[in-house]
This record gives C-alpha cells, sequence and structure tokens, in this order.
C-alpha cells in the first residue's frame, strides 16, 4: 500500500451486520434478499442526512464514516428505530435484525475514499458486541457523547478482541438506567394507560422574531393534529410552552408532565430557505424513537407546516405503537394487563397472515377476560374475526363474518368518537356487503383524523369493491404518504394492484402483488389475486403452476367459495370467477 496516497484522520465509524443471516438465507433465500435490500435503503437514507458516507455494502454489512460521533449515533438510532418498525410485522424466526458498532478514533483514508486501521477493526468489533437490534459503543463515543445526547449508556465492560492490543471498554446505548431518586419518584406523575407524549417548543436557530413565530406555529399545529388521535394522550401547548427557552432534560419533562414520549425540533433559516428538524424520544429511557428533517421556502411557510404536520402525525402512530409493543413485550406476565395483551397482540393482528391473526385472537382473549369493556381489545378482535372471513381462512364464513360484526359493534358503542374503532367497524361492514354503511363510517373516522391512514386504506378498498378504480389508488397512495413507514403498506400495495385489475391492467397489477407478497411472504392469499391476475393475461401455464402453489396453503379453495369471501361487484366477480376457472380451480 503506497502510504503517499494516505490521510490520517479522526473520524467516527458505524460498522453493523446481520443476526443470524446465515439461518434467514437457509430459510427463505428470496425474502432475506429482499428484505436485505430495504435494509439498506434505510441505512443508506439515515448515514446520508446525518453527514455521513457510506463506505461499503457488501454481503449484509455495513460501513460508515461520519465526521461527528453525534452524528454517527443519531444516524445508528434512526436506523435501528426504522428496521424495528418493518422487524415487529414479521413473526419472530423471520425477523432481520443488525447489530451496529460505533467508535471515534482515527482512520487512514485513501484517495478514492476507502478507510482502514485500528478504528475500522474496533468498530467492527463492537458491532459483534451489540445485542440484535441494538447498538455498542467505545468509550471514546461514551465520554464525547454522554453530556450531548439524551441517551443511556449501560456498561458492558472490558473486552479483548481480536486483532487489538488493549481490552475494549464497551457500553451498550438506550439501555434504561438507574432508578430516579427517591423525590423525584414520589413527585412523579402517574402515566396514562395509553401512549403519552408532550410537543416541546422547537428550537430558534437564528433568533429571528419572524422565525420564531413559523417554530410557534409548526409546535401548535402538530400538538393540534396529534390530539385528534384517541389513541394519544396529549399534553396542551400551555403546559408544554412553559419549558420555552429553558434547557430540556427529558426525564425530567417525563416526570412533571406525565408523559412517556417527548416531541422536540428545530428550526434553521438560510436566506429564504428553512430546515425543520423533528424527533421523538422516549424520556423514560433518553433513546431515540423516530427523527426526520423537512425543507422548503418561507413563502410557502403554511404549505410546508401542513407538510410537516401530516407526516410527523403519520409516522409517530406507528413509532410508538411500536415501542409500546416492546414495552409491554419486556413486562413480566404477573404485571400485564388488559392494554399490555393487547400491545403484544398489536403486531400479529396487521400481519393479515392465519397463524399471527389467531395469535392475536388468543391475546385479544386474555385483554378481554381481564376487562370484557375493553374498546380497543374488542375491535381488534373484530378486525381478527373479519380477516378469517375475506381471507378464506375460517371453515364457516358466515359465522366469522357475525363475530367480526359482534365484536366491532360493542367496540363503537363503548366508544364511537375513535377513528380507529369507526375504521374496523367500517371495514367489517364492507365484509358483510354494507358498502353504504362501511363508507359512512370510514369517512366519519376520517373526518375526526385526516391522517388516520389505515382508515383511508379501507376508503381505497371500498372504492374497488364498487368499481371506482382511479379514487382506490388515490386513498391507496394518500395512505402511503401519511405512514410511509407502516408494516401495512404491503396491503396498501395489494389495494393498487387490485385496482389495476378491475381495469384490466394485469401486467402492472400482477408486479404489484409479487411485490406485495415479496415484502410479505407468509401473505399468502395474495395468491388468489396472482392466480386471476395470470390467468386474466392470458399467462395460463404460469396460472395453472401459482393455482398448485395456492392449493398448499387453500386444498379445499373452489370458485365458490373464493367468490364467498370477495365483496367485489357482481361484474369485477364474475372477471375474477371466469380468470380462476382458466387457471383450474374448480366451481
Amino acid at each position: 500500500m503506497n502510504e503517499s496516497v494516505l490521510k490520517q484522520r479522526l473520524a467516527a465509524i458505524l460498522a453493523a451486520d446481520v443476526a443470524g443471516y446465515s439461518r434467514l438465507m437457509s430459510a427463505d433465500e428470496r425474502a432475506t434478499v429482499a428484505a436485505l435490500d430495504g435494509a439498506r435503503g434505510v441505512f443508506r437514507r439515515w448515514i446520508e442526512a446525518n453527514q455521513g458516507r457510506v463506505i461499503d455494502m457488501a454481503g449484509d454489512s455495513v460501513l460508515a464514516v461520519f465526521e461527528t460521533a453525534s452524528g454517527a449515533l443519531r444516524a445508528a438510532m434512526a436506523i435501528q428505530a426504522a428496521l424495528a418498525l418493518t422487524a415487529a410485522a414479521e413473526t419472530e424466526e423471520r425477523r432481520m435484525l443488525f447489530r451496529i458498532g460505533v467508535h471515534l478514533g482515527d482512520v487512514m483514508e485513501k484517495s478514492d475514499g476507502t478507510i482502514y486501521g485500528d478504528g475500522v477493526n474496533i468498530a467492527a468489533r463492537l458491532e459483534s458486541l451489540a445485542p440484535p437490534g441494538s447498538i455498542a459503543v467505545s468509550e471514546a463515543v461514551q465520554v464525547s457523547q454522554r453530556d450531548r445526547l439524551a441517551v443511556a449508556f449501560h456498561d458492558l465492560g472490558e473486552h479483548s478482541v481480536k486483532n487489538i492490543a488493549r481490552p475494549v471498554r464497551a457500553f451498550q446505548l438506550g439501555v434504561e438506567g438507574e432508578p430516579a431518586d427517591a423525590a423525584a419518584a414520589r413527585s412523579q406523575l402517574a402515566m396514562p394507560d395509553k401512549p403519552s407524549i408532550a410537543v416541546l417548543p422547537f428550537d430558534n436557530m437564528s433568533k429571528e422574531p419572524e422565525q420564531e413565530f413559523i417554530a410557534d406555529g409548526v409546535v401548535e399545529a402538530i400538538t393540534a393534529t396529534l390530539s385528534r388521535i384517541r389513541s394519544f394522550f396529549v399534553i396542551a401547548r400551555n403546559s408544554a410552552f412553559l419549558y420555552k427557552g429553558k434547557a430540556i432534560d427529558v426525564q425530567r419533562v417525563s416526570r412533571e408532565l406525565g408523559v412517556r414520549y417527548v416531541l422536540e425540533g428545530s428550526v434553521q433559516k438560510a436566506g429564504n430557505r428553512l430546515r425543520i428538524t423533528v424527533q421523538l424520544i422516549d424520556a423514560a429511557s433518553g433513546t431515540h424513537v423516530w427523527a426526520d428533517r423537512f425543507d422548503g421556502s418561507v413563502e410557502d411557510i403554511f404549505d410546508l407546516q401542513d407538510k410537516i404536520t401530516e407526516q410527523v402525525a403519520g409516522a409517530l402512530q406507528p413509532s410508538i405503537r411500536l415501542a409500546e409493543i416492546e414495552r409491554a413485550r419486556r413486562k413480566r406476565p404477573q404485571e400485564l394487563g388488559a392494554y399490555d395483551y393487547t400491545m403484544r397482540a398489536m403486531p400479529h393482528v396487521w400481519a393479515l397472515e392465519k397463524e399471527a391473526s389467531a395469535k392475536a385472537l388468543e391475546l385479544l382473549g386474555e385483554a378481554l377476560a381481564i376487562d370484557p369493556t375493553y374498546p380497543l381489545a374488542l375491535s381488534l378482535a373484530g378486525w381478527c374475526h373479519a380477516q378469517r372471513s375475506v381471507y378464506n381462512w375460517a371453515d364457516d364464513l358466515d359465522a366469522s363474518k357475525k363475530e367480526a360484526l359482534r365484536h366491532a359493534e360493542k367496540a363503537a358503542e363503548l366508544s364511537g368518537d375513535d377513528p380507529l374503532i369507526l375504521a374496523v367497524l367500517g371495514a367489517v361492514h364492507t365484509f358483510v356487503r354494507n358498502l353504504g354503511t362501511a363508507r359512512l363510517l370510514l369517512e366519519r373516522a376520517v373526518q375526526l383524523d385526516p391522517n388516520a391512514a389505515w382508515a383511508w386504506s379501507r376508503l381505497g378498498w371500498v372504492e374497488n369493491y364498487s368499481d371506482h378504480p382511479d379514487r382506490a389508488i388515490e386513498n391507496f397512495e394518500r395512505a402511503i404518504r401519511l405512514s410511509p413507514l407502516d408494516p401495512m403498506n404491503f396491503n396498501n400495495i395489494v389495494g393498487i394492484g387490485s385496482a389495476k385489475e378491475i381495469s384490466g391492467r394485469y401486467d402492472e397489477a400482477l408486479a404489484l402483488y409479487r411485490r406485495a407478497h415479496q415484502e410479505r411472504p407468509h401473505a399468502n392469499w395474495i395468491l388468489r389475486n396472482t392466480v386471476a391476475c395470470l390467468a386474466g393475461a392470458g399467462k395460463i401455464e404460469e396460472a395453472a403452476a401459482e393455482l398448485k402453489r395456492m392449493y398448499q396453503f387453500y386444498p379445499g379453495i373452489t370458485v365458490a367459495k373464493f367468490k364467498e369471501a370477495m365483496v367485489f361487484s357482481a361484474q369485477s366477480m364474475e372477471t375474477m370467477a371466469a380468470n380462476l376457472r382458466k387457471a383450474g380451480l374448480p366451481d
């Protein structure tokens, strides 16, 4: 190696790889490669967003370099939060979890950008010390950041690592620290039995008065929007603004306001351009759950404000839901209440897979045994019973529809102004072919919460069932825009594919069905769509081959059973049925 082309400098190095990659590949090679490609996109996005540079993504590993340790840590935390959202929707054995190591040290950099040296080796060794889904950092990183970032560092002790002369002291990020002192514990408000959040005043980075108004306006708009989400407990603006202009200790805010989560941000102006950065923090542990930034012009401030408010609300719901699921999962069985069992059921409810839905019903049954009048558990149980009918999972589809309607209606009686509960009831009414009632309920849900992504998605399905494919696509795309990280988005892709199939655009529909099935390999009900679409496109041999595959999951499926489960218009249903017959499905 020619040393004249090397430059030595201090840098923060991030190294990562997949835990159990060989096992995942041996179980399902295609799905693992697809998941890895998606994860690489997440790494690249957050590395670049935090002024980092990707050095290599060979195999299942990632190597990146940053100018600052804070940039590397912010990227690592955002990456793990985003990947955890995707992993939560998978069964445990199919979850792709990364280990991440971060070190601050000297590197040797070649003119082509390649880096070498002990700093790189230490980052790689730290990564191997991190538990799956977590971040391990060196003592150099911990010392430089312990008073700068609101995160906890748990001492993992010293470790002798390969090719490094001295032991390396490691710290794990995001592990809850020691309990607060007795006085603080006595003064802490009780947490509500739902996700609780305070939107704190945003920092004005330039101190211009005009910018102050912009920052306050964005905070007020976000607070008002989050307040419409019935599943959140949101602190009023006046209480949150008591912290304006003060140094923020998020754990103190948590104690004083009785909230689990804190949303904070900053506004920066350069000329007529604005940059607004937002981050969500789990105040109990100090860990970052989610972060993003938004750019726009001063002239378009109201449009920019609307855009930020919409996207923050859409991103917070799945982010907080994931954090609450993880919190419930860590609780001991004797501590579990109706809320905890419901949170544990959540990822299974939205997986739209037969075994997962059965597991969800089991957990929701535990919740309802504790509290038979808990609206959220009732509503989600109704949705699981509805899945059993529409996806041909039950032998008696009518019985499943009745159970779905019974649970969903009882939930609405108890909490009829909750957008999610109204949306579930609307979805159930689509499956019993009450499309008019379904539309009214879903429209009421989005009136109460215009950012209710799943309600917009279900409105998309109502439009598909009513032979309005163009309107359906608009609603599905709106749902994706409102909640871009939502693990349910694969179902929106199926919905857009269904709209294309109704329009006779079979090749486009087929590409979308296959993409959705790759994202969720165990959602085998998609094969019903794929077989009909292949036959409609004239690909009869391929359709027959996929039909054989479908029989593995639906051994007794017939055209009649397909039509009993589906709720499309008579014309669309007959077209699909004719295509299934062409593929060889018996009547």
